[in-house]
């Protein structure tokens, strides 16, 4: 049994829309594993509920990822089975993709928390730490031109002279700037990192939302190709 006129284009618009959806699930595995790196060791944060995200983000672009194989097989076979199967799974990915969305949406509520949270363990544990980690606090704070938590005070317990701040946090970085600097604002960073660090999450938030719901439509409108076609090649057995 093959497919004719319309029934046919619907079948090739399903298998465009199919490798589409290969090349977002493909994105999407590379965008959550970038977050989940920028989260853990550019920004340092360590919160759990932090990692649920792009977690949710990798997870889903796996699923897409064979799902859109799958539809794409079922799709150039003309099989009713494999079409039936892909309607359902891309039904269930968009609704993960719905609650993705608003997960993230709340979890924006507590990015402040969070952030709080992690600034303080970063800063309370940067002289006993590992080289990579004060790498790692050391390029926060230059990307971000910023010193501490709130401000450059953050840093009192640095140095036992209570007023020295890493070299990180100068404005001209060079080796022991940050000695007896701390409230110097012609060399060093005054104001501190936290609200930087919101921003920046609170923006990647948003993007990745937006994201999930544009492909949530699209993924839409793959269902109703596919039920399309599953009634086409379902009306061409019944007429054999």
């Amino acid at each position: 049994m093959s497919l004719e006129g319309g029934m046919k284009c619907v079948k090739f618009m399903l298998f465009f829309f199919n490798f589409i959806f290969w090349l977002c699930g493909l994105a999407l595995i590379v965008v959550g594993v970038l977050v989940q790196v920028s989260l853990h060791n550019t920004l340092m944060i360590r919160d759990a509920s932090a990692s649920g995200a792009p977690i949710v983000i990798i997870a889903v672009g796996v699923v897409i990822f064979f799902v859109a194989f799958f539809g794409c097989c079922g799709a150039w076979k003309e099989n009713y089975c494999m079409v039936t199967m892909f309607a359902i799974l891309l039904s269930l990915v968009i609704l993960v993709q719905i609650a993705t969305a608003i997960a993230g949406y709340i979890f924006r509520n507590k990015v402040s928390d969070v952030v709080q949270a992690s600034l303080t363990d970063m800063i309370s544990s940067y002289s006993n730490s590992s080289a990579e980690f004060r790498a790692s606090v050391d390029v926060l704070q230059e990307d971000l031109k910023c010193c501490g938590m709130n401000n450059s005070t953050d840093w009192r317990s640095f140095r036992p002279d209570g007023n020295s701040v890493p070299d990180s946090c100068c404005l001209n970085v060079s080796t022991n700037c940050g000695i007896g600097a701390m409230t110097d604002s012609a060399k060093v960073y005054q104001e501190g990192c936290r609200k930087a660090v919101e921003e920046l999450l609170k923006k990647n938030i948003q993007w990745v939302i937006i994201a999930a719901l544009v492909l949530a439509f699209i993924e839409i409108a793959g269902v109703v190709f596919a039920c399309v076609l599953m009634r086409g090649i379902r009306s061409g057995y019944e007429v054999m």
